[in-house]
């Protein structure tokens, strides 16, 4: 291949890079094995690169461990629980924003059927199993298990382009932690406890809460983590202009 001397080299490893991303996946089930701070760090500060708007960086991020981690878990499980067995206190608890659509259509509704059974038909939770499907969806708000818990938020004041941003952000996360031997689950489920989080981590009231995240070390031997998502050919979602 012919190259432009003036041109920026390619990073040195290529495949890695490719790896890295490919290899990036939700893990739900994790070892309880700490992360070292300057690990967290490392990756926060590699993450930081991400674009945003005129570089406005919108994100701010708390990094739950230990008993706070574990105090948050079980006040959101308990709000979880209490929805369970009173629906109509669902009505509490609302998103930001709007994460989903409020009306599915194909073919984003038939690759959130494929996910969502593909994942409780390798867990054994059958379509009429409402304890074991309650079970399984409070799982996110434990982290899985991850000794590492993150909450992200930006300020309401910032527009719809500062998610974007974010969402680049949280990608670069994703992947340096993969890099790292580390794995995570982004986690949109929290959105809807965001009366219960914010003031447990000390958030102010002009912030949103964007999404959490479950962060730490893959047990790889939990079945859980053999679950991966298709992924649809190239040429099904670009157009080329010539």
């Amino acid at each position: 291949m012919t190259q432009n001397p003036t041109a920026r080299p390619p990073v040195h490893d290529p495949a890695s890079v490719d790896a890295a991303i490919t290899g990036r996946m939700s893990v739900r089930a994790f070892l309880p094995t700490p992360v070292p701070r300057e690990v967290l760090t490392h990756l926060l500060e590699v993450a930081s690169r991400a674009p945003s708007g005129t570089n406005t960086q919108p994100w701010k991020v708390y990094v739950l461990q230990g008993r706070s981690r574990d105090a948050l878990c079980e006040k959101v499980c308990a709000a979880h629980d209490a929805i369970r067995d009173n629906p109509a206190l669902a009505a509490e608890y609302q998103e930001a924003y709007d994460y989903y659509p409020k009306q599915w259509v194909s073919p984003y509704i038939d690759r959130r059927r494929e996910n969502g059974w593909g994942l409780y038909g390798l867990l054994g939770i059958g379509k009429g199993d409402k304890d074991k499907m309650h079970a399984q969806h409070q799982r996110n708000f434990r982290f899985f298990d991850a000794p590492v818990g993150l909450m992200v938020t930006i300020d309401k004041v910032m527009g719809g382009g500062s998610l974007v941003d974010t969402g680049m952000f949280l990608q670069n996360l994703m992947v340096a932690a993969r890099a790292h031997g580390l794995d995570t689950c982004p986690q949109a489920a929290w959105n809807g406890y965001a009366r219960i989080i914010l003031p447990h981590i000390g958030a102010g009231e002009h912030e949103m809460l964007v999404c959490g995240m479950a962060l730490g070390y893959a047990d790889t031997a939990d079945k859980v983590n053999t679950f991966r998502t298709p992924r649809v050919p190239v040429a099904e979602f670009t157009t080329w202009l010539e």
